[in-house]
């Protein structure tokens, strides 16, 4: 077992009050006004003026409520920047918010902890003070799951940042596993298991603020599109700190002892526990690779081929289906067909065999290549064609160009699923209808793009896309209603509210309809256990014992 490592503490690089990324890396407003009129042009939306963002370095808010205990006061911050940036995760409807300098629930206080020991002495100062404790990782919720909406039941709100529980501290090369804190970023943690020649492979888009606990917390998807794509599927073991006491859960790969404690964690989104590491398992860094770019006539023809990689024991590791319409918007794609962008990695073997058996399957349902298959061993590139490599970079890049979207008066968000493989096309065909009637009556016009994220022997993850002109200031109530339409066609047609964006408060609603009443029940009995003042993350999954909304 290697002694502990860090990923090294860089210079500290502000985050944006709105939109994605750093200050150092945003497009300015000349930057910005001048991509305006070939975004809209490029979408078939008619010319706007662009809006350009009124968010001040140093917001206005409200006075905070609270003030922090003298133990605690080198860990707490009430600057109106700090409660600015941790009022909000990077959804549309925050976005938007922050855009324009509205900031609904700012946090009272930004609480970041350095030790165990100061995270339980924040959660007994939340108690005794009835504060609610907003857990906060990288801040990427897209469902409202960090946002201190908490209601009139509490005193205030902390947000509990975890940016300084960021190391990896044990490697295990035998069972290739490593033990790191919550608050590591994707980032971080890849450059300390690059050092041992490991790799985590865990991507998901927001890999580049998100962090550990996080993932853990909202049960996130990487980039896997097959086998293990959930952290669910990498977690070891999990150590949490509740306010009823230290949550550890045992190393091992496996038990059948009861129900699962890490299972308990997983998902629970901040309101059982606040998240400080966990052993994770971790794999040698690919040296092998196989791609390839397989085009279908139509979405359904493509779904049919994905179902049978899924249920060939093949497992690529990428095998993300693209309707025709979001080919065209990203440049993946110009011909009117469906784009499967299909991959493989290993470290231990070449992959020709894989690569060639995957196309033969895509070709039996229709699949054509642009282009031969591209392998490649040690040392050499990645293996993008064209159609992936562009597919590729948009997916990457579109955090950035959501800002340049609010902008440009372009309203711009995405839903995701999962349904069983038998229900499949009723499934789209329902959500899409419904989806895309409430876009047109609300918007006048828009498009609704669907690809496939993940795949599974026995269904698919359906993930839309929506792009249409916004009403300037009525932005949110427009997304509300899209989202509704749905979220309810959705539900009505067997599949889940969300696949890997997590709960949060936007989701609540569906949420609850989703899940059976007797788990709703044992959820709130070890909710009141753990968190009996229920001060942790209130509104998202239940609500707190003796809140006057308490479900």
């Amino acid at each position: 077992m290697t002694s502990p490592s860090s990923p090294g503490r860089a210079p500290a690089r502000r985050r944006r009050l709105w939109g994605w990324g750093h200050e150092d890396e945003a497009a300015s407003n000349e930057e910005l006004r001048a991509a305006v009129p070939g975004v809209r042009a490029h979408l078939g939306f008619e010319p706007a003026e662009p809006e350009l963002p009124t968010v001040t370095e140093v917001p206005s808010l409200p006075a905070s409520r609270l003030d922090p205990p003298p133990a605690l006061a080198a860990v707490c911050s009430t600057a109106p920047r700090d409660r600015a940036l941790h009022a909000y995760g990077r959804s549309y409807r925050d976005v938007i918010r922050a855009f324009r300098g509205r900031f609904d629930h700012p946090p009272d206080v930004v609480a970041r902890p350095r030790t165990e020991a100061e995270v339980a002495a924040v959660l007994e100062w939340c108690a005794d003070a009835r504060a609610a404790a907003i857990p906060f990782g990288g801040g990427t919720s897209v469902v409202g799951g960090v946002e201190p909406a908490v209601g009139e039941d509490f005193a205030g709100t902390v947000s509990v940042d975890l940016g300084a529980f960021d190391r990896v501290l044990e490697v295990e090369p035998v069972s290739r596993a490593a033990r790191i804190q919550a608050g590591a970023t994707g980032p971080a943690l890849e450059a300390a298991l690059r050092e041992h020649g490991l790799t985590l492979r865990f991507f998901p888009q927001s890999f580049e603020l998100s962090t550990l606990g996080g993932w853990i917390a909202t049960r996130a998807g990487g980039h896997f599109a097959t086998g293990s794509t959930h952290i669910d599927d990498l977690v070891e073991s999990v150590r949490a700190i509740t306010p009823s006491g230290v949550w550890e859960s045992r190393r091992l790969p496996g038990s059948g002892a009861g129900p699962s404690p890490d299972r308990m964690l997983l998902g629970s989104e901040g309101t059982l526990g606040i998240v400080t590491e966990a052993w994770v398992k971790a794999r040698p860094r690919p040296v092998f690779r196989a791609g390839a770019s397989v085009h279908f006539p139509t979405f359904a023809a493509g779904a049919e081929a994905v179902r049978a990689l899924a249920q060939s024991g093949l497992e690529p590791s990428n095998c993300r289906l693209i309707d025709p319409v979001e080919a065209a918007v990203t440049g993946a794609a110009s011909d009117g067909e469906a784009l499967l962008v299909l991959g493989f990695e290993s470290a231990d073997h070449p992959l020709d065999a894989w690569i060639a058996r995957a196309v033969e399957l895509c070709e039996d349902h229709g699949g054509t290549l642009p282009e031969p298959p591209r392998l490649s061993g040690p040392g050499e590139g990645r293996t993008d064609g064209d159609g992936a490599g562009n597919w590729r970079s948009a997916f990457v890049r579109a955090p950035y160009l959501r800002d340049t979207l609010v902008v440009a008066g372009v309203l711009s968000e995405t839903f995701e699923t999962a349904i069983t493989w038998d229900r499949f096309d009723a499934f789209v065909a329902a959500v899409h209808e419904h989806a895309e009637a409430a876009l047109h009556e609300v918007c006048g016009a828009g498009t609704l793009t669907c690809r496939l994220t993940h795949a599974y022997p026995d269904g698919a993850a359906p993930y839309f896309t929506v792009l249409a002109p916004a009403r300037r200031g009525s932005e949110l109530e427009q997304w509300a209603e899209v989202k509704a339409a749905a979220s309810e066609a959705i539900l009505a047609a067997g599949g889940t509210i969300t696949h890997h964006h997590a709960v949060g408060r936007d989701h609540r609603r569906w949420y609850d309809r989703q899940r059976p009443e007797p788990f709703a029940a044992a959820l709130r009995a070890a909710k009141g256990e753990l968190d009996p003042v229920g001060i942790l993350n209130p509104g998202v999954l239940l609500d707190s014992p003796g809140s006057s909304r308490a479900t």
